[in-house]
Protein backbone atom coordinates (compact mmCIF):
# COMPACT_ATOMS: atom_id res chain seq x y z
CA UNK A 1 0.00 0.00 0.00
CA UNK A 2 1.21 3.51 -0.76
CA UNK A 3 -0.48 5.03 2.28
CA UNK A 4 -2.87 7.14 0.22
CA UNK A 5 -6.55 6.92 1.07
CA UNK A 6 -8.77 5.63 -1.72
CA UNK A 7 -11.27 8.22 -2.89
CA UNK A 8 -14.78 6.79 -2.88
CA UNK A 9 -17.13 8.54 -5.28
CA UNK A 10 -20.50 9.30 -3.66
CA UNK A 11 -23.35 7.32 -5.14
CA UNK A 12 -25.73 9.43 -7.18
CA UNK A 13 -29.42 9.42 -6.35
CA UNK A 14 -30.37 7.48 -9.48
CA UNK A 15 -27.92 4.74 -8.46
CA UNK A 16 -29.49 4.52 -5.01
CA UNK A 17 -33.01 4.36 -6.45
CA UNK A 18 -31.94 1.75 -9.00
CA UNK A 19 -30.49 -0.34 -6.18
CA UNK A 20 -33.83 -0.15 -4.35
CA UNK A 21 -35.66 -1.44 -7.41
CA UNK A 22 -33.03 -4.13 -7.88
CA UNK A 23 -33.56 -5.25 -4.27
CA UNK A 24 -37.31 -5.56 -4.90
CA UNK A 25 -36.64 -7.63 -8.00
CA UNK A 26 -34.10 -9.85 -6.22
CA UNK A 27 -36.50 -10.22 -3.29
CA UNK A 28 -39.18 -11.62 -5.59
CA UNK A 29 -41.63 -8.71 -5.46
CA UNK A 30 -41.25 -8.21 -9.21
CA UNK A 31 -40.81 -11.43 -11.16
CA UNK A 32 -38.78 -11.78 -14.40
CA UNK A 33 -40.91 -10.97 -17.43
CA UNK A 34 -43.52 -9.01 -15.47
CA UNK A 35 -44.32 -5.32 -15.82
CA UNK A 36 -43.32 -2.92 -13.07
CA UNK A 37 -45.95 -0.57 -11.59
CA UNK A 38 -46.50 2.76 -13.36
CA UNK A 39 -43.89 5.47 -12.85
CA UNK A 40 -46.27 7.38 -10.58
CA UNK A 41 -47.07 4.36 -8.39
CA UNK A 42 -43.47 3.19 -8.22
CA UNK A 43 -42.24 6.69 -7.36
CA UNK A 44 -44.76 6.86 -4.52
CA UNK A 45 -43.77 3.41 -3.28
CA UNK A 46 -40.09 4.36 -3.16
CA UNK A 47 -40.67 7.92 -1.95
CA UNK A 48 -38.75 9.56 -4.78
CA UNK A 49 -39.50 12.05 -7.55
CA UNK A 50 -40.49 10.80 -10.99
CA UNK A 51 -37.39 12.34 -12.64
CA UNK A 52 -35.14 10.43 -10.21
CA UNK A 53 -37.14 7.27 -10.83
CA UNK A 54 -36.89 7.67 -14.60
CA UNK A 55 -33.13 8.07 -14.40
CA UNK A 56 -32.94 4.94 -12.23
CA UNK A 57 -34.99 2.94 -14.73
CA UNK A 58 -32.76 4.10 -17.58
CA UNK A 59 -29.71 2.97 -15.57
CA UNK A 60 -31.31 -0.43 -14.98
CA UNK A 61 -32.11 -0.73 -18.68
CA UNK A 62 -28.52 0.02 -19.63
CA UNK A 63 -27.21 -2.80 -17.44
CA UNK A 64 -29.91 -5.19 -18.68
CA UNK A 65 -32.01 -5.51 -15.54
CA UNK A 66 -35.18 -4.10 -17.10
CA UNK A 67 -36.59 -3.41 -20.55
CA UNK A 68 -38.42 -0.15 -21.26
CA UNK A 69 -41.08 -0.63 -23.92
CA UNK A 70 -42.37 2.73 -25.09
CA UNK A 71 -46.14 2.91 -24.76
CA UNK A 72 -46.29 -0.35 -22.80
CA UNK A 73 -44.25 -0.01 -19.63
CA UNK A 74 -41.13 -1.27 -17.92
CA UNK A 75 -40.55 -5.03 -17.68
CA UNK A 76 -38.15 -7.06 -15.57
CA UNK A 77 -35.65 -8.79 -17.82
CA UNK A 78 -36.00 -12.56 -18.08
CA UNK A 79 -32.29 -12.99 -17.39
CA UNK A 80 -32.18 -10.52 -14.51
CA UNK A 81 -30.43 -12.94 -12.17
CA UNK A 82 -27.14 -12.51 -14.03
CA UNK A 83 -26.98 -8.75 -13.42
CA UNK A 84 -24.67 -6.96 -11.02
CA UNK A 85 -25.66 -6.30 -7.40
CA UNK A 86 -25.17 -2.52 -7.43
CA UNK A 87 -25.79 0.05 -10.11
CA UNK A 88 -22.61 1.48 -11.61
CA UNK A 89 -22.11 5.16 -12.30
CA UNK A 90 -23.29 6.11 -15.79
CA UNK A 91 -22.59 9.83 -15.60
CA UNK A 92 -24.11 12.78 -13.80
CA UNK A 93 -27.83 12.93 -13.17
CA UNK A 94 -29.39 14.43 -16.32
CA UNK A 95 -31.87 16.37 -14.17
CA UNK A 96 -29.10 17.86 -12.04
CA UNK A 97 -27.09 18.55 -15.18
CA UNK A 98 -29.90 20.65 -16.64
CA UNK A 99 -30.30 22.53 -13.36
CA UNK A 100 -26.58 23.31 -13.36
CA UNK A 101 -26.70 24.45 -16.97
CA UNK A 102 -29.67 26.73 -16.22
CA UNK A 103 -27.80 28.37 -13.35
CA UNK A 104 -24.54 28.81 -15.27
CA UNK A 105 -25.89 29.72 -18.71
CA UNK A 106 -28.52 31.97 -17.14
CA UNK A 107 -25.72 34.04 -15.59
CA UNK A 108 -23.39 33.88 -18.58
CA UNK A 109 -25.95 35.16 -21.06
CA UNK A 110 -26.45 38.31 -18.97
CA UNK A 111 -22.82 39.17 -19.63
CA UNK A 112 -23.09 38.21 -23.29
CA UNK A 113 -26.17 40.38 -23.89
CA UNK A 114 -24.29 43.57 -23.12
CA UNK A 115 -21.18 42.63 -25.11
CA UNK A 116 -22.39 40.81 -28.21
CA UNK A 117 -21.79 42.59 -31.51
CA UNK A 118 -23.27 42.27 -34.99
CA UNK A 119 -20.74 39.60 -35.99
CA UNK A 120 -21.66 37.50 -32.97
CA UNK A 121 -25.36 37.83 -33.72
CA UNK A 122 -24.80 36.80 -37.33
CA UNK A 123 -22.90 33.71 -36.19
CA UNK A 124 -25.77 32.72 -33.91
CA UNK A 125 -28.25 33.25 -36.74
CA UNK A 126 -26.15 31.00 -39.00
CA UNK A 127 -26.15 28.28 -36.34
CA UNK A 128 -29.94 28.44 -36.05
CA UNK A 129 -30.38 28.37 -39.83
CA UNK A 130 -28.26 25.21 -39.99
CA UNK A 131 -30.16 23.76 -37.04
CA UNK A 132 -33.44 24.27 -38.88
CA UNK A 133 -32.08 22.54 -41.99
CA UNK A 134 -30.95 19.54 -39.96
CA UNK A 135 -34.36 19.21 -38.28
CA UNK A 136 -36.19 19.48 -41.62
CA UNK A 137 -33.90 16.75 -42.97
CA UNK A 138 -34.89 14.47 -40.10
CA UNK A 139 -31.49 14.67 -38.39
CA UNK A 140 -30.68 15.66 -34.82
CA UNK A 141 -28.80 18.99 -34.87
CA UNK A 142 -26.46 18.17 -31.98
CA UNK A 143 -23.48 20.09 -33.39
CA UNK A 144 -25.52 23.19 -34.16
CA UNK A 145 -27.16 23.10 -30.74
CA UNK A 146 -23.77 22.91 -29.04
CA UNK A 147 -22.38 25.70 -31.19
CA UNK A 148 -25.29 27.99 -30.36
CA UNK A 149 -24.85 27.59 -26.60
CA UNK A 150 -21.06 27.73 -26.56
CA UNK A 151 -20.95 30.80 -28.83
CA UNK A 152 -23.21 32.66 -26.41
CA UNK A 153 -20.90 31.71 -23.55
CA UNK A 154 -17.87 32.89 -25.53
CA UNK A 155 -19.57 36.26 -26.05
CA UNK A 156 -19.49 36.77 -22.27
CA UNK A 157 -15.79 37.54 -22.57
CA UNK A 158 -14.95 35.11 -19.76
CA UNK A 159 -12.97 32.11 -21.02
CA UNK A 160 -13.48 30.13 -17.81
CA UNK A 161 -17.26 30.44 -17.99
CA UNK A 162 -17.15 29.51 -21.66
CA UNK A 163 -15.16 26.38 -20.87
CA UNK A 164 -17.53 25.38 -18.06
CA UNK A 165 -20.57 25.80 -20.33
CA UNK A 166 -18.92 23.59 -22.96
CA UNK A 167 -17.98 20.97 -20.37
CA UNK A 168 -21.51 20.80 -18.96
CA UNK A 169 -22.97 20.61 -22.45
CA UNK A 170 -20.66 17.73 -23.35
CA UNK A 171 -21.86 15.77 -20.30
CA UNK A 172 -24.90 15.04 -22.49
CA UNK A 173 -22.78 12.29 -24.02
CA UNK A 174 -22.61 10.21 -20.83
CA UNK A 175 -24.30 6.77 -21.08
CA UNK A 176 -27.37 7.75 -19.07
CA UNK A 177 -27.89 11.07 -20.87
CA UNK A 178 -27.38 9.45 -24.27
CA UNK A 179 -29.97 6.77 -23.51
CA UNK A 180 -32.49 9.42 -22.49
CA UNK A 181 -31.88 11.27 -25.76
CA UNK A 182 -32.41 8.12 -27.77
CA UNK A 183 -35.79 7.54 -26.14
CA UNK A 184 -37.22 11.01 -25.76
CA UNK A 185 -35.70 13.31 -28.41
CA UNK A 186 -37.41 13.48 -31.78
CA UNK A 187 -38.22 15.94 -34.55
CA UNK A 188 -41.00 17.46 -32.45
CA UNK A 189 -38.86 18.12 -29.38
CA UNK A 190 -36.13 19.62 -31.55
CA UNK A 191 -38.73 21.88 -33.17
CA UNK A 192 -39.64 23.26 -29.76
CA UNK A 193 -35.96 23.74 -28.96
CA UNK A 194 -35.46 25.72 -32.18
CA UNK A 195 -38.35 28.05 -31.30
CA UNK A 196 -36.82 28.63 -27.88
CA UNK A 197 -33.44 29.34 -29.43
CA UNK A 198 -35.11 31.92 -31.66
CA UNK A 199 -36.49 33.65 -28.55
CA UNK A 200 -33.01 33.67 -27.00
CA UNK A 201 -31.51 35.21 -30.15
CA UNK A 202 -34.25 37.86 -30.30
CA UNK A 203 -33.46 38.86 -26.71
CA UNK A 204 -29.75 39.10 -27.52
CA UNK A 205 -30.51 41.21 -30.59
CA UNK A 206 -32.36 43.63 -28.32
CA UNK A 207 -29.38 43.63 -25.92
CA UNK A 208 -31.79 43.05 -23.02
CA UNK A 209 -29.89 41.06 -20.34
CA UNK A 210 -32.91 40.14 -18.22
CA UNK A 211 -35.00 39.09 -21.21
CA UNK A 212 -32.10 37.01 -22.49
CA UNK A 213 -31.66 35.37 -19.11
CA UNK A 214 -35.37 34.56 -18.88
CA UNK A 215 -35.39 33.12 -22.41
CA UNK A 216 -32.36 30.92 -21.67
CA UNK A 217 -33.78 29.60 -18.40
CA UNK A 218 -37.17 28.91 -19.98
CA UNK A 219 -35.46 26.97 -22.76
CA UNK A 220 -33.35 24.86 -20.41
CA UNK A 221 -36.26 24.16 -18.06
CA UNK A 222 -38.44 23.14 -21.01
CA UNK A 223 -35.60 20.94 -22.28
CA UNK A 224 -35.34 19.29 -18.87
CA UNK A 225 -39.05 18.57 -18.84
CA UNK A 226 -39.03 17.16 -22.38
CA UNK A 227 -35.99 15.06 -21.57
CA UNK A 228 -36.79 13.86 -18.05
CA UNK A 229 -40.52 14.25 -17.46
CA UNK A 230 -42.15 13.42 -20.78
Amino acid sequence: MNGQAKIVEPRRLYQQVADQIRDLIDGGEFQPGTRLPSERDLAQKLGVSRPSLREALIALEIDGSVEIRMGSGVYVSLENGAQQARTRSLGDSPSELMQARSTLEGATIVMAASRIDDAGLLSLRAALDEMKKEIEAGRKPLDQDRRFHTMIAEQSGNTILARLVADLFDDRHSPISTQLRVKFEDRGTWGFALEEHEAILAALESHDPLLAQAAMRIHLENSRRRWIET
